[in-house]
């Protein structure tokens, strides 16, 4: 009864989810974006969406295979993802916050990478039919996506206070302690990869100084790739599963939704205005396009990151009570 580990077949079909989910999202849906841009300029951007999310359902009907799905587990999903376009929605038509993006990351933290990706892709489609179809949904939608996925392979999502009954008395004194940490918002956990990250920036600024090339502005693209390298390096030496404390979160909000998003999205931008006239593929405009996007990612980035800050533990804490009360993914 107490048990929460999971056994070996658990444990081999987690591992295949996670393989299959890899392979849709670094390569099916890039290459059917690649696609649709290059044959058909975006003009197809409702089709590729719509492959888009077949594509992310993949993983998420193979949490069921071998058991009779409960409709629990998508209920909450579906109200996820309800309560993210509802609350985008209402702060795109009133305050100019993207809270999508926290609750998208929230997701990911709270019911994994598959299912995390899933409220991503769908709910920035969902809100699209109120904001515009265009052809950069399909580059939002995996965007969107893809931030839940990495937030739910980089967040431990079990809180220390779901497992205390089920400890022994060294177990809970360990509870306890790593309780208090938690609490104390400790900047320790992500000192390494803040400071790859930082490295990254100032390596960018080592060689905008030495070798300029055309580039008037150290502010371009040479941050979303340095820091891009640095996000990555330290995510490698981060072994440890990052705790789900409200900098934390808003800390890997501000460097994944600044550098992954924003970097995707004005490459979008470049492809997709490639269908007009005029517009052509060249790392020159990339680099236009990245100096002109880094106020918005920045901003982006930062009031996403304040509104995981704020709402992050809470909603998560709540998740996690819903999923013990009702046995979903245990």
């Amino acid at each position: 009864m107490g048990r929460t580990s999971y056994g070996q077949p658990e444990l081999k079909a987690r591992k295949k989810r996670t393989i299959a989910a890899a392979v849709c999202i670094f390569v099916l849906m890039p290459a059917t974006i690649a696609a649709s841009t290059i044959f058909f300029g975006g003009a197809k951007y409702m089709i590729t969406s719509l492959l888009l999310i077949i594509y992310t359902m993949v993983p998420f009907f193979m949490i069921f295979e071998k058991r009779k799905p409960k409709a629990r587990e998508v209920v909450l999903i579906a109200m996820m993802t309800a309560i993210t376009v509802v609350i985008h929605i209402f702060f795109h038509m009133t305050i100019p916050i993207p809270i999508g993006t926290a609750l998208v990351i929230i997701s990911g933290v709270s019911l994994g990478p598959e299912a995390g990706f899933m409220v991503g892709a769908l709910a920035r489609f969902v809100c699209n039919f109120f904001q515009g179809q265009t052809p950069n949904t399909p580059w939002q939608m995996f965007c969107w996506g893809l931030l839940g996925f990495l937030a739910g392979l980089a967040f431990n999502k079990v809180t220390v206070k779901n497992r205390y009954e089920s400890l022994g008395d060294e177990g809970k004194a360990a509870a306890v302690k790593a309780l208090e940490e938690k609490k104390s918002r400790t900047f320790k956990v992500v000192m390494g990869p803040v400071m790859c990250v930082f490295a990254g920036v100032i390596l960018a600024y080592v060689t905008y100084v030495f070798v300029p090339g055309e580039d008037t502005t150290f502010w371009g693209w040479r941050v979303y790739a340095f820091g891009g390298a640095g996000l990555i390096a330290g995510a490698l030496l981060q072994r440890k599963r990052l705790p789900a404390d409200s900098l934390t979160l808003a800390l890997f909000t501000l460097l994944t939704t600044v550098i992954i998003y924003g970097g995707i999205m004005n490459m979008a931008a470049m492809f997709t205005a490639s269908a007009i006239p005029g517009n052509d593929i060249s790392f020159n405009t990339l680099r236009l396009l990245y100096i002109s996007g880094l106020p918005y990612d920045l901003y982006h980035g930062g009031t996403a990151a304040l509104c995981i800050f704020v709402i992050g533990g809470p909603m998560i804490e709540k998740l996690e009570r819903i999923k013990i009360k009702y046995g979903i993914y245990r």
